[in-house]
């Protein structure tokens, strides 16, 4: 699924991922570098919440998904928290 940079308000029907990420008050690149080292970690399949402050992350963790072909599944911004639910491709 392609979220774009449009974001929903609530992630009140979110399911539960597998493992989760908090990139809160770190600025690009260590979002994306904290989510790349946990990825290395999941088996293909599992899905990771990565909640992050840094704007640049509505930008970086799309193309991040795109390049490594990985499936971005929903994306939320809540309270100034910018929240990615992904799920590691094969």
């Amino acid at each position: 699924m392609n979220m774009g940079s449009r974001l929903a308000e609530d992630r009140s029907d979110w399911p539960s991922p597998d493992h989760s990420i908090d990139a809160s008050g770190l600025y690009c690149p260590e979002p994306v570098m904290r989510l790349q080292h946990k990825m290395r970690a999941l088996v293909p399949g599992e899905t990771l919440e990565v909640v992050a402050t840094d704007p640049s992350t509505e930008r970086d963790i799309p193309k991040f998904c795109q390049f490594l072909n990985h499936e971005l599944l929903r994306t939320a911004q809540v309270d100034g928290r910018y929240h990615y639910l992904l799920r590691k491709g094969r």
